[in-house]
């Protein structure tokens, strides 16, 4: 009786999949390009996708799991650094004052706290491509030392596969967080919301019905993810995408500037959540 959506969705499921980096965030970098800035942008979501993508990669070896999986993971190395690079570019220039306050990160007044070596919140570019080089070094160096020794390399394998995965997973938390703050799904729209649920849902019945092999850890992971994706669905319903009951709608908890003119947000890319905070003080704006 099945036998039809399972033979569609073993042949339709792994397209979406491979398309889905490009899908996901190819908008979002245009739109940055476009308007010259990437205020509103969350540096940290090129950060998660290539940690979690190249741990990703060098699982495929150990786990063997389909195909389809590991190239989207290789374009999604290639989406993410186009897109580091476009937010890099583009980053706001420095306020009127000389401060930090346009910069991506910038240490806000009511900042909770302050990475430790302000990781992934440097002002030069150049430390950024550095991080991703020496992660890529280390993976290619543990995949050398650990591959002769078949045991300790499964469990090598196995390990560095559900770190990757859970870090994907977690990619909602933020803009859950920044909802629940808010009051507000101000900034992300519900087709995007509906996007995600359609691809979790044909995603989960992949994973559960294909005969290529998926890991464990997909499944799990991929449950955490449509859990949460469901949740964000729950906020829109009980929140909307007014102003909600602050007015204010913060991008991240590490950020504290305005959004691109015209609302340029964007994914599938909203897993980023976007937002604006302005301040009445006229010299704190970005110019």
């Amino acid at each position: 009786m099945w036998w039809w959506l399972t033979a569609l969705s073993g042949s339709i499921t792994p397209l979406f999949i491979v398309l889905s980096p490009i899908l996901s965030y190819g908008d979002q970098a245009h739109s940055m390009h476009k308007a010259k800035s990437s205020a509103g942008f969350s540096l940290d979501i090129p950060l998660i996708m290539l940690v979690a993508s190249l741990l990703r990669i060098f699982y495929y070896p150990g786990a063997k799991y389909d195909t389809a999986l590991l190239i989207q993971a290789l374009i999604m190395v290639g989406v993410q650094i186009v897109l580091l690079k476009v937010a890099l570019d583009h980053r706001p220039a420095p306020s009127s004052r000389g401060g930090d306050a346009a910069v991506p990160f910038a240490k806000a007044q009511d900042e909770e706290f302050q990475r430790p070596y302000n990781f992934w919140q440097w002002k030069s570019p150049k430390p950024y491509w550095q991080f991703v080089f020496y992660l890529f070094a280390g993976l290619v160096a543990c995949q050398i030392l650990f591959s002769p020794f078949e045991s300790l390399y499964a469990s090598y394998s196995s390990m560095i596969g559900y770190i990757g995965l859970s870090i994907e997973a977690t990619l909602p938390i933020p803009q859950i967080l920044v909802n629940h703050k808010s009051r507000s799904c101000k900034g992300f729209r519900v087709s995007v919301l509906a996007m995600w649920l359609a691809g979790d849902a044909m995603k989960m019945f992949w994973f559960f019905t294909s005969s290529s092999e998926i890991p464990w850890s997909f499944k799990g992971c991929g449950i955490f993810q449509a859990c949460c994706d469901s949740y964000l669905g729950v906020q829109y319903l009980m929140y909307g995408s007014g102003d909600g009951a602050s007015g204010v709608i913060k991008d991240h908890p590490l950020e504290d500037y305005p959004s691109v003119p015209g609302g340029s947000h964007s994914v599938v890319s909203g897993r980023e959540g976007v937002a604006a905070r302005r301040t009445s003080n006229a010299d704190k704006r970005i110019i």
